[in-house]
């Protein structure tokens, strides 16, 4: 990967942000279940669930469109996808919809887990735990898998893709052996306004070229698209929480 190329530098941004926020929620449901329920079962759960979500990745497309049709398909999903996150984001930031909490899932997880009681184990293992840790993972694994193959799909840039997703993975991994609690230190509300943005701005570069645009610079172009959805989310966060203090 060249630092001089803007595009496999914003690849592998995008998809270490976008896979370090759906890693870190996966891991505050594991260390929940562990705590609880036991070490052994939420972390065989949650190596199942790894296990496929890689298998997944590995597949890549069945049956790969033309380049054009490809980037305009892959386009509309990604900034389909990335507007999701930057409405949610937006929404939090102006207090709309209140913050994510790693703290108060993992709480929640620990305290729906105890209420279910102590159930016998099947074949030595606790069906509910390694069901929790399997869901949870296997649910942000994919969305992962989904993230590196969209911000790839270009070609040419699945290697920075997947270098961006796996340190994220090997960064919550550590984070999580050390501190065995939900990482909280990691502002992960910043860290999906941000994705949100970078997603939006694939998006609308690859549905721009799926439709026969020619972006002025090419691939520079894709800065310049990051920083004007920024820019917009950050005044539609003010407008919303102008709007949310003015209503009764």
């Amino acid at each position: 990967m060249s630092l001089g190329d803007p595009h496999a530098l914003s690849a592998a941004t995008a998809a270490f942000l976008a896979s370090l926020v759906e890693f870190i929620e996966a891991l505050t449901v594991v260390l929940a279940v562990g705590a609880v329920r036991g070490w052994r079962n939420a972390l065989a759960g949650a190596g199942a669930a790894l296990l496929l979500a890689s298998s997944l990745a590995m597949l890549g497309p069945a049956a790969p469109l033309p380049s054009q049709k490809l980037r305009f398909v892959v386009g509309v999903f990604t900034l389909m996808f990335g507007l999701r996150w930057l409405r949610k984001a937006v929404l939090r930031a102006a207090g709309v919809l209140p913050l994510h909490d790693e703290e108060a899932t993992y709480r929640g997880v620990r305290a729906r887990l105890s209420a279910a009681g102590a159930r016998a184990p099947r074949f030595g293992w606790d069906v509910a735990s390694l069901a929790t840790s399997f869901q949870v993972v296997l649910m942000e694994g994919v969305e992962v898998v989904f993230i590196v193959a969209a911000i790839s799909a270009e070609g040419g840039h699945t290697a920075p893709a997947s270098i961006g997703a796996g340190a994220a993975l090997g960064t919550v991994l550590l984070l999580g052996a050390v501190l065995h609690r939900p990482i909280t230190a990691i502002p992960e509300n910043a860290l999906k306004f941000a994705v949100g943005v970078l997603m939006t701005a694939f998006g609308t570069f690859w549905t721009g070229e799926g439709i026969g645009a020619v972006w002025p610079g090419r691939e520079w172009a894709l800065p310049a698209l990051t920083l004007m959805w920024a820019l917009c989310a950050l005044v539609l966060a003010w407008c919303a929480s102008r709007i949310a203090l003015t209503s009764p």
